[in-house]
C-alpha cells in the first residue's frame, strides 16, 4: 500500500496528487490549502520516497495499481487526479487503463514518453550502485528556474536507492504516445517554459493527442512548476477542476479569454477574493433558477451604472451580448438608467457601451 496524507473535508470530491521522481508529497504543499477547501486531497509518496517503504514495482502499471489500492482503501470509486512528471504519467496510465476511475486529469511538466529507455536504465544502475548523491548537483538547475527548494532537494538525497531506481525502470518502459486518444476525461496539460526535462514541446504533444485537453504554459517555471511558480499552478488547477462551484458559469457568461486573463493575474494576495467571487457570484447567484441570464444581465448593467463601475460595465456589456441581449436591448436598459440613476451616469455608460459594441466581432 502507498503511504499517503489526507487533507480537506471528508465530504469533498476526491482528488489525488502524484509527486515527481525524487521528491515527496511536499512538491504539492503550495497548492494544498487552496485545493483542500473543496476537495478531499490524497497526496501519496512514491515507493522509497518521502520515508515510504520500497515496493516491488517495475512498470507504470504497477505504480498505477498502487494508486488504485490507496483510493480503494478510502472507498473512492472514482477521483480527480493531478500529477507532476512521473506523477502525471501515472495519471495518464490510469486514465487510459482504468477510464471509469479518473474524473479529470492534470499533467504538470509531464510527457507521453520521457526520452530513450537506455538513459533511464543507466540512471537506475548508477543509483543502485552509488545512491542519489551523484544526481544532486545537476538537479537543482533542472527542477527550479527560481530559488531552489532545499527540502525537495533533501528529499532526493534521502530517497531509497532501490525505490528510486525502480521508478526509473518504470519510466524506461513508459510510452503512451499512441494511446493519448483514449483519455476520455477533461485534461489540463501544464508546462514550465524553462523546463529542460520535459520542455513545452512535450506538453504540446500531450495536448494535441488528448481529445479534451487544455494547454497552459507557465513562464519562469522549470520542471517542478508547482513550487517554482505556485500561484500560477494553483490558479490553473482551480480553473480546470470541475468541482470549483461557479467556474463553468463564469466562463459561459464572461468568456474564456476574460477568465483566463483573470486567472493569470491571480496572486497569493488576490487568490481568496477570486475564489470568493467564483463561488458566490457565479456559483450561488448566477446559477439560481428564479431569473434567466438575460434578466440577470439587465439587473447587473443597471447596478453598475448606478455605482459608476465603468470597467465592470464594459465586461458586463460583453456578457449581456453572450447572454442573448441585443445592442438595442442594452440601449433600452441604459435609457432606463438615465431616469433612475441620473443622466450623467447614463451618458458615461452609453460611451462605454458604444466602445464595446464597436469592437470587432
Amino acid at each position: 500500500m502507498l503511504q499517503y496524507t489526507l487533507d480537506g473535508p471528508e465530504s469533498g470530491e476526491p482528488l489525488v496528487l502524484g509527486p515527481s521522481l525524487g521528491t515527496s508529497a511536499k512538491v504539492w504543499r503550495p497548492q494544498v490549502a487552496a485545493l483542500a477547501r473543496t476537495f478531499r486531497v490524497l497526496r501519496y509518496e512514491l515507493p522509497g520516497h518521502g520515508g515510504a517503504p520500497r515496493q516491488d514495482v517495475r512498470t507504470m502499471d504497477d505504480l498505477a495499481a498502487l494508486v488504485l489500492a490507496a483510493t480503494g482503501a478510502q472507498g473512492w470509486e472514482s477521483f480527480h487526479y493531478a500529477g507532476v512528471s512521473i506523477g502525471g504519467a501515472i495519471g495518464a496510465t490510469l486514465a487510459i487503463g482504468h477510464p471509469g476511475r479518473v474524473r479529470s486529469l492534470a499533467m504538470v511538466c509531464s510527457s507521453a514518453r520521457f526520452g530513450e529507455p537506455r538513459g533511464w536504465r543507466e540512471r537506475a544502475a548508477l543509483v543502485r550502485e552509488k545512491g542519489t548523491g551523484p544526481l544532486l548537483e545537476a538537479t537543482a538547475a533542472r527542477w527550479f528556474a527560481g530559488p531552489a527548494d532545499q527540502e525537495l532537494l533533501d528529499d532526493l538525497a534521502g530517497a531509497d536507492p532501490e525505490g528510486y531506481a525502480a521508478c526509473c525502470d518504470a519510466l524506461a518502459g513508459y510510452d503512451v504516445r499512441g494511446e493519448l486518444g483514449r483519455i476520455a476525461v477533461p485534461a489540463l496539460v501544464l508546462a514550465g517554459r524553462q523546463d529542460p526535462a520535459t520542455p513545452p514541446a512535450h506538453a504540446r504533444a500531450l495536448a494535441d493527442g488528448i481529445p479534451d485537453a487544455t494547454l497552459v504554459e507557465v513562464p519562469g517555471a522549470a520542471h517542478l512548476a508547482s513550487p517554482d511558480r505556485p500561484e500560477a499552478v494553483t490558479a490553473a488547477l482551480l480553473a480546470h477542476l470541475p468541482a470549483v462551484p461557479g467556474m463553468r458559469v463564469r466562463r459561459e457568461v464572461l468568456g474564456d479569454a476574460h477568465v483566463d486573463r483573470a486567472i493569470a493575474r491571480t496572486t497569493g494576495f488576490t487568490r481568496d477574493f477570486q475564489d470568493l467571487i467564483t463561488r458566490y457570484a457565479w456559483g450561488e447567484i448566477w446559477t439560481r433558477p428564479g431569473l434567466d441570464r438575460r434578466t440577470r444581465s439587465c439587473v447587473t448593467l443597471t447596478a453598475l451604472v448606478a455605482h459608476g463601475h465603468l470597467e465592470e460595465l464594459a465586461m458586463h456589456v460583453r456578457a449581456a451580448l453572450r447572454n442573448g441581449l441585443t445592442p438595442d436591448e442594452i440601449g433600452e436598459v441604459l435609457l432606463q438608467t438615465a431616469i433612475y440613476c441620473g443622466v450623467p451616469a447614463a451618458n458615461a455608460a452609453f460611451a462605454v457601451a458604444q466602445r464595446v459594441l464597436s469592437e470587432p466581432a
